[in-house]
């Protein structure tokens, strides 16, 4: 099968949205368009659409343009904290938005993929390993109003593939949207960074997951599918790596446990995700593990105080192995660094 086009995707200033647009306006030109907020004005570019999920009426008027046969569904409000002081606003805009995607979707033979995400779980039994069979318990505004968008889809697009990611690791538009960049962020400016011991996610590259995006939209693959990468790590290891990689001061990264942090965001635990029935759907494992080089994965806490004199730890080698996947170069076509 071949992937239906014109293609949408939705929420493009996301790590993944971002990073998905590049890829598949590189393959299908001006068959592929990309939607933003309309107060994200700095996003801009061909094909770059502003237009709010929750505004219908401009949605519609959008798919009677464009007749997608295809919707990479990554819209969607993941900053914790803001979840959590704004709940309305969370709900209007991860369930809303979607409810009207759906809705101007009734009728039609469209394929979709939706974006969901770990933390639809609460990660408290520390085990992780999560199975797509597993009941979702999440702590948070955003991950229950991810669980009831999936609820959603789910009900009234039974056809829909619903993959939920981790951390997606990739370029993003400004330099301060994905896990990489805040961490980074505080390095560069030599501010102490504090990550969680026992938050456990399955980060996975970009570059792996629009290859997958690829072939799922190509596929008739209803039902829920968890796209983790297939290398556990805490939000302290992940810290670990970017502080060494990166060559900065060992000094400035702390860590603490969840129970330790302040009571807003609450956080969750290890929400590492089994994704062994999307490979085994595929017919091949679609992701590389994050970091690709096994000896840039942490094995103590203090690891990221070791610089060995083969290594050069510095801002570009980070840019090459942690933000891009080497393995995956041929092909294709990343987004430029802000």
């Amino acid at each position: 099968m071949s992937i239906g086009l014109p293609l949408l995707i939705t929420g493009v200033p996301g790590v993944p949205g971002y990073n998905a647009l590049y890829h598949f306006r590189h393959k299908f030109s001006q068959h592929v368009v990309g939607i933003r907020p309309t107060d994200n004005w700095r996003l801009e570019g061909d094909q770059i659409v502003a237009c709010d999920m929750e505004d219908i009426d401009a949605l519609k008027r959008l798919f009677d343009e464009h007749q997608f046969k295809s919707v990479l569904h990554c819209a969607g409000s993941c900053a914790l904290k803001s979840c959590e002081l704004d709940p309305a606003m969370a709900w209007r805009i991860n369930l809303e938005g979607t409810r009207n995607l759906l809705h101007i979707l009734e009728g039609t033979d469209t394929r979709l993929i939706h974006l969901s995400i770990d933390l639809v779980f609460s990660g408290e039994s520390g085990e992780g390993s999560m199975l797509e069979t597993d009941s979702t318990d999440p702590v948070t505004v955003y991950g229950k109003t991810m669980a009831a968008a999936e609820s959603l889809v789910s009900l009234i697009r039974p056809d829909a593939t619903i993959l939920r990611i981790s951390l997606p690791m990739g370029v993003s538009f400004n330099g301060h949207a994905g896990a990489i960049d805040w961490i980074q962020s505080r390095f560069k400016k030599k501010r102490p960074a504090t990550l969680y011991f026992d938050e456990v996610r399955t980060p996975t590259y970009t570059d792996c997951m629009n290859l997958a995006f690829e072939e799922i939209l190509a596929r008739d693959m209803p039902g829920i599918y968890h796209a983790g990468g297939p290398i556990r790590l805490s939000l302290y290891e992940i810290a670990q790596i970017v502080n060494r990689v990166g060559g900065y001061d060992p000094e400035l990264l702390m860590g603490c446990m969840r129970i330790e942090a302040g009571p807003i965001p609450p956080r969750a635990g290890n929400v590492s995700m089994n994704s062994e029935k999307l490979t085994d759907h595929l017919g091949f494992g679609p992701f590389h593990g994050w970091p690709f080089d096994e000896r840039y994965i942490p094995t103590h806490r203090e690891w990221h105080y070791e610089r060995p004199a083969d290594e050069s730890g510095n801002p570009e080698l980070l840019k090459r192995i942690l933000y891009c996947n080497p393995l995956r170069d041929e092909g294709i076509i990343r987004p430029p660094f802000p």
